[in-house]
C-alpha cells in the first residue's frame, strides 16, 4: 500500500557530516511514537545538491524542501507537517532575493536551470536498494543491448550522441570504445576512474554514493561494447561511503544476475572489482592509474602506446570516469538524438559541477553544456555572499585556469574554456571574490601539483619547484619585475615538455592569472601590496591593508582601548589628516576586511575614530609649521581633500606650500558636496584650520587659469581641482526648467542658499550624491521625495547606512526603473519612466537592466535631480599634459606624476572616489614631490612597534556584539539640515568597542604592566 508521505533525507557525505543520520533516527523515533509508520516512508538518498544548506530533506507529494534541520526541529516537523499538514515555514528554503519561502522543490532557483541526467536518481532513490533503481528503469538499457543489439550498435549510438569523456580532456567516448574494440587481443578490460583528486571536486563521489547502479550498468554496457569481461572501479580510500555503497551495489547486482556470468541469459559475462587507491593525485592520469591497479607505483607512462591498445597488464583497456559511465544508460534508453539535442555543437549533453568557494549555494549541480558562467554562479549558485564582488572562477581544478569577470556571459563547454586558458577538467568550479588574491591562488594550486607530482620527468619535478619559488618570493615581498617574464617562460616550458597531463596542465593557473590579473602581480612586486589582504607578509593587518591611505587602525584601537585619545589621534594623523571627515563619510574599507567579522561582527572602527577626532579638535590639538622651511616653492591647485592632504604632509617634510582655491571656502566636495547632517561644517572647518596652522597657506577666491602661469614661480605643482562637472542626462526634456543636477543642487544647499524644492522631487541615480540630494530635498520641505534607480537594491553603490537612513526618513525608492522623458512645457511637470527586468550579465558582473515594453508610467514632479556621475572640473588650461580617454589626468600610480615633469595630480581629477582615496593620493604626491626636488621623501621614518595594552584581552575573546551608534530623532532631523544624524558612541562604548580588536598586527598578545603613557611632542612628527 502506498504511504501518505515520502520523506527523503539526504545521505550524501556533506549532510552526514552535518548529522543527517541523527535526524533520521530522531524522525523514526517520533514517527513510531505517533504511530505513523504505516503512513510515512523514510528514505535515505544520495546527495541532493545544495550541500551548503545541509542537512536537507524533501517531503513528497507536495515537495516541501527543508534545509539546515537540527534534531530539535524534528518534533515540530512531525507535529505540524506530518500530523496537521502544515509545513514548518521557518525551515523551508527561502530565495535570497526577497527571502521568499519556497513551498515546493521545483520553485527553488537552485534547481530551475539544472537538467538532471546523471544526477536524476541522486536524492530521489535509496542508493542501497536495487529495487528502487530498477523501478526507475534500472538495468533496462543493459538488458536491451545484450538481448537485441550488437556491440557495434552500442558504439555507434554513443558516437552519434556526441558524448565526450567527463574526466578532463573530453575525448569522444564512442571513439575510445571503437579503438579498444578494434585492438588486437581477446582479453580486454574496462576501468572506471573514480580517483577524484581535485581540490573542491566531489562529483564522482556523489554519484557513487547516490546512484551506484547507474555506474555499474554503464560499465557493463561498455564492457559489452568493447569485448571486455572484467571491469575495475578505481576509487580513493578517502571515499569510505562511496566504497561501501558500490560494494553493496555490486553484491545486489550479482544476486539478481545483472552482473556476473551469462547476464540476462546471454553468453556475455561481466564482473566488477574495486581497487582502492591511496589518494595520489597523479593516479587520475590514466597510465598512472593502470600502474596502480597492477600493484605498481602510480607513475605515468609515455604515450603511445595508448591504453586502448596496451593498457592494464598490456591488454587493450578503456578507461572512463564515473560521470561518463553514468550517462550511458540514459543515452541508450532515450536515443543518441535526444542526448545530442542537449548542449552545444561540439559539447553535447550535461555537465556535473561541484560548485564551491565564495558562492551562496555551494553543492552539486548538473547543467546543459553551453550554460553561461554567470547563470551557473548567480542563478543557480545564488551569487556571492555578503554582496561582495565576483573576481574569478577556477575551473578544472589545480590544472585549470582562472576566468575573470568579463567572461561571465561565456558559454561553458570544452572549446570555450580552452580558448580562455582553462579546461573543463572533471567539473570542479571554485568561485573567487574580491577577498581572493590571484597570486596566492596560483601559488596554492601550483603547490598542490608540485606536491602531487610523481617526480619522474625533469620539467615537472624541477620546473614546478622553480615556478613555486618565484611565486613564494612575490607573495613575501621579495619579487622583482623580471620574475614575471621568467615565470611565464618557465610555465610555457613545463607545459610543452612534461611527460603527462599533470605537468602539462599544472602551469594553467599561473598562465591564466598572469594573463587576466597581471596587475595584481605588479602590485605585489612594485607596491608590496596585496589588495585582497591575503599575503600577510605585505601588510600590518587586514584593516590597514584595506585602507587606501594605509591608516593603522590596529594601533589606534589599541590606544583607544585604554583611553589614550592623544596617541590615537597622532597615529591617525601620520597617514590621514582628516579623522573627523573620515569618521563620518568614509566607506569604511577597513571594517569590510576586519577579521572580527568572521566571528561575530566587524569592529565599529569609524565610530571609535570619531571619539578621538572630535576630542582632538575640542582640545585644540595642532602641529607647528616647519621651523626651517626648505627653499623650494610648491603650488597646489584646489583645497579639497587631496590638495589639503598633500599640503599638510609637505609641511611635515619641511615645506610651506601655497594652495590656490577658486571658491570662497576651502574643503572642495567635503564642503560643497556633503550635507551638514552627515558632516558638520564647523568640524570640517576646524580640521582645515589644523592644516593651515601646520604651515599651509590657502588663497581663497584664487582660480588658476593655466599650469604655465605657475611654472616660473614654483618648483613643483600638485593639481587637485576635483571633478565638479556633471554627467548630463540624455533624454527628451532634460533641458526644461526644474532639472537640477545633483552636484549643483548640493552646492547651492550647502552654500546656504534658500531653495524652493516644491512638493514632489525625483532624484535619479543610486550613489551617495543621489542619497544626499534626496535627503536634503526632504529637509528643504519636499513632501514626496523618491529615488528612481535602474538596477536592484543590492546593486546600489551608495553605502548601506545612507540607504537605510533615506528609507527611515520616508524617501521612496523605485528600483528597476529608468527615466525615458521629462514631461512639461517650459518647466518640469512630470517624469515618464519604464520598468526594467534583469538581462544578461555585463562586464561589471551585474545583470543589465532591460526595459519592459508596455510598462511606461508617469510620476508627477516639479523638480528632477539627476545624479549620474562626475567629470573633471573645467577652467584650467593644462597645456601639454595628456589626459586619458575619460578626460581625467593620467598619472603614474607609484608617483602621482602626470606626463609632464614636476607636475603631479590626485583626487577626483584622476578618478572620482571617496575622500580617503583622495587623501592617499595627496600624501603619496607629497612624498614624491620631495623626492623630485632632490630629497629622500621620508615621512615619519620610524620603526613601527606593537602598541602595548593594559586590559584583559581574554575577556573579549568571545562573542560580543558590535556597539551600535546613537541616532538623532527622525522627525527632528528631517526638519533641520544641520542636525547630525549619526551621533556616534559614548566614550565608554568606544573604549569597549576598541577592546574587541583581535590585534591582527601581532602574533601573540602583548600584556604590559601599566605605566604612564609618554606624551608625543609636536616636533616628533616633523
Amino acid at each position: 500500500m502506498k504511504k501518505r508521505l515520502d520523506v527523503l533525507i539526504c545521505g550524501g557525505a556533506a549532510c552526514i557530516a552535518s548529522h543527517s543520520h541523527d535526524i533520521k533516527s530522531k524522525l523514526i523515533e517520533k514517527i513510531n511514537e505517533k504511530d505513523l509508520t504505516d503512513e510515512i516512508n523514510i528514505v535515505e538518498t544520495g546527495c541532493m545538491g545544495p550541500c551548503e544548506l545541509g542537512p536537507v530533506m524533501v517531503v513528497y507529494p507536495e515537495g516541501s524542501f527543508y534545509i539546515k534541520i537540527k534534531e530539535e526541529d524534528v518534533d515540530e516537523i512531525v507535529e505540524s507537517h506530518f500530523l496537521k499538514g502544515r509545513p514548518v515555514k521557518r525551515l523551508l528554503w527561502k530565495t535570497p532575493e526577497a527571502r521568499k519561502i519556497v513551498e515546493e522543490k521545483k520553485q527553488v532557483s537552485f534547481f530551475e536551470k539544472q537538467k538532471k541526467i546523471v544526477l536524476s536518481n541522486c536524492g530521489l532513490i535509496d542508493p542501497e536498494n536495487i529495487e528502487e533503481y530498477i523501478a526507475h528503469r534500472g538495468y533496462e538499457a543493459l538488458g536491451e543491448m545484450l538481448t537485441s543489439k550488437t556491440p557495434e550498435y552500442v558504439i555507434d549510438t554513443i558516437l552519434n550522441s556526441g558524448l565526450r569523456g567527463r574526466g578532463g580532456a573530453g575525448f569522444p567516448t564512442g571513439l575510445k570504445w571503437k579503438f579498444t574494440k578494434a585492438a588486437e587481443g581477446k582479453e580486454k578490460y574496462l576501468i572506471c576512474n573514480a580517483d577524484e583528486g581535485d581540490p573542491g571536486a566531489f562529483m564522482d563521489r556523489a554519484v557513487l554514493e547516490g546512484d551506484p547502479h547507474s555506474v555499474l550498468e554503464g560499465m557493463a554496457i561498455a564492457g559489452y561494447a568493447i569485448g571486455a569481461n572484467r571491469g575495475y572501479v578505481y576509487v580513493r580510500a578517502e571515499y569510505p561511503l562511496a566504497i561501501e555503497r558500490i560494494k553493496v551495489a555490486i553484491k545486489q547486482a550479482k544476486d539478481i544476475g545483472v552482473l556476473g556470468n551469462n547476464i540476462f541469459e546471454t553468453d556475455f559475462s561481466f564482473n566488477i572489482e574495486i581497487r582502492v587507491g591511496a589518494g595520489a593525485f597523479v593516479c587520475g592520469e590514466e597510465t598512472a592509474l593502470i600502474a596502480s591497479v597492477e600493484g605498481e607505483r602510480g607513475q605515468p607512462r609515455p604515450k603511445p602506446p595508448y591504453p586502448a591498445n596496451k593498457g592494464l597488464w598490456d591488454k587493450p583497456t578503456a578507461i572512463n570516469n564515473v560521470e561518463t559511465l553514468a550517462n550511458i544508460r540514459h543515452i541508450i534508453l532515450n536515443g543518441s538524438e535526444w542526448f545530442a539535442s542537449i548542449g552545444t555543437e561540439k559539447s553535447k549533453g550535461t555537465k556535473v559541477f561541484a560548485l564551491s568557494g565564495k558562492v551562496n549555494n555551494t553543492g552539486l549541480v548538473e547543467v546543459p553544456m553551453g550554460i553561461t558562467l554567470g547563470e551557473l554562479i548567480y542563478d543557480i549558485g545564488g551569487g556571492i555572499p555578503k554582496n561582495k564582488k565576483f573576481k574569478a572562477a577556477q575551473t578544472g581544478g589545480p590544472s585549470g585556469g582562472c576566468i575573470p569577470i568579463q567572461y561571465l556571459n561565456k558559454p561553458i563547454d570544452y572549446e570555450s574554456l580552452k580558448e580562455l586558458g582553462s579546461i573543463m577538467g572533471s567539473g570542479g568550479l571554485i568561485v573567487l571574490d574580491e577577498d581572493s588574491c590571484m597570486v596566492n591562488m596560483a601559488k596554492y594550486f601550483l603547490e598542490f601539483c608540485l606536491e602531487e607530482s610523481c617526480g619522474q620527468c625533469v620539467p615537472c619535478r624541477i620546473g614546478l619547484k622553480q615556478m613555486y619559488d618565484i611565486l613564494e618570493d612575490i607573495t613575501l615581498g621579495r619579487g622583482k619585475m623580471e620574475d614575471l617574464d621568467r615565470l611565464e617562460k618557465l610555465a610555457l616550458t613545463v607545459k610543452t615538455t612534461s611527460l603527462c597531463g599533470l605537468g602539462q596542465a599544472a602551469p594553467n593557473p599561473v598562465l591564466s592569472t598572469l594573463k587576466y590579473f597581471r596587475n595584481e602581480y605588479i602590485e605585489h612586486i612594485k607596491e608590496k601590496k596585496c589588495r585582497a589582504g591575503v599575503c600577510a607578509a605585505l601588510f600590518i593587518a587586514p584593516c590597514e591593508n584595506a585602507c587606501p591611505a594605509h591608516v593603522d587602525p590596529s594601533s589606534y584601537l589599541s590606544y583607544m582601548s585604554d583611553g589614550r585619545f592623544r596617541e590615537a589621534y597622532l597615529c591617525h594623523m601620520e597617514k590621514n589628516p582628516f579623522p573627523i571627515v573620515c569618521s563620518r563619510v568614509c566607506p569604511a574599507y577597513c571594517e569590510k576586511k576586519c577579521s572580527r567579522d568572521k566571528y561575530d561582527e566587524a569592529i565599529a572602527i569609524r565610530e571609535v575614530k570619531r571619539l578621538f577626532a572630535d576630542w582632538a579638535i575640542e582640545n585644540e590639538m595642532g602641529f607647528a609649521p616647519p621651523l626651517k622651511p626648505k627653499k623650494k616653492n610648491i603650488a597646489i591647485i584646489g583645497a579639497g581633500p587631496s590638495g589639503l592632504s598633500c599640503g599638510f604632509y609637505l609641511t611635515r617634510l619641511g615645506y610651506k606650500p601655497v594652495v590656490f582655491e577658486a571658491l570662497s571656502e576651502a574643503g572642495g566636495m567635503m564642503k560643497w558636496g556633503i550635507p551638514d547632517y552627515r558632516l558638520p561644517k564647523d568640524k570640517l572647518k576646524a580640521e582645515i584650520n589644523v592644516i593651515e596652522r601646520a604651515g599651509v597657506e590657502i588663497l581663497l577666491n584664487s582660480p588658476v587659469k593655466s599650469i604655465d602661469s605657475l611654472k616660473n614661480d614654483f618648483d613643483a605643482i600638485f593639481i587637485a581641482t576635483g571633478a565638479h562637472n556633471v554627467s548630463e542626462m540624455k533624454i527628451e526634456g532634460s533641458d526644461l526648467k526644474g532639472v537640477q543636477y545633483g552636484i549643483e543642487f548640493l552646492y547651492r544647499a550647502n552654500g546656504g542658499e534658500q531653495i524652493d524644492v516644491g512638493e514632489n522631487v525625483i532624484v535619479l541615480g543610486g550613489g551617495s550624491t543621489a542619497m544626499d540630494a534626496a535627503r536634503t530635498a526632504k529637509r528643504l520641505g519636499a513632501k514626496d521625495v523618491r529615488i528612481v534607480y535602474r538596477r536592484t537594491k543590492s546593486e546600489m553603490p551608495a553605502q548601506i547606512e545612507e540607504l537605510m537612513g533615506a528609507e527611515e526618513e520616508g524617501i521612496i525608492i523605485n528600483y528597476l526603473t529608468s527615466p525615458i522623458k521629462v514631461i512639461g512645457k517650459g518647466k518640469v511637470k512630470g517624469l515618464k519612466c519604464i520598468k526594467n527586468e534583469l538581462g544578461e550579465i555585463d562586464s561589471s558582473g551585474r545583470r543589465s537592466p532591460v526595459p519592459i515594453e508596455g510598462t511606461e508610467f508617469i510620476f508627477k514632479t516639479n523638480l528632477i535631480i539627476p545624479c549620474f556621475g562626475q567629470k573633471m572640473s573645467k577652467g584650467l588650461d593644462v597645456g601639454k599634459i595628456v589626459l586619458n580617454k575619460r578626460g581625467f589626468f593620467d598619472v603614474k600610480p607609484e608617483t602621482m606624476q602626470v606626463t609632464e615633469n614636476g607636475i603631479f595630480a590626485g583626487g577626483d581629477n584622476i578618478n572620482p572616489s571617496a575622500v580617503v582615496d583622495s587623501v592617499a593620493h595627496g600624501r603619496k604626491a607629497a612624498v614624491n614631490i620631495d623626492k623630485f626636488l632632490g630629497y629622500d621623501g621620508k615621512l615619519f621614518d620610524k620603526e613601527r612597534k606593537v602598541v602595548e595594552v593594559y586590559y584583559d584581552e581574554e575577556k573579549y575573546l568571545k562573542t560580543i556584539q558590535r556597539k551600535k551608534s546613537h541616532f538623532s530623532n527622525i522627525e527632528e532631523r528631517i526638519k533641520d539640515l544641520a542636525l547630525e544624524v549619526n551621533m556616534g558612541l559614548t566614550k565608554e562604548e568606544a573604549i569597549e568597542e576598541s577592546r574587541r580588536c583581535l590585534h591582527c598586527d601581532r602574533g601573540e598578545p602583548v600584556i604590559a604592566e601599566k605605566e604612564e603613557a609618554k606624551l608625543i611632542k609636536i616636533e616628533d612628527m616633523l
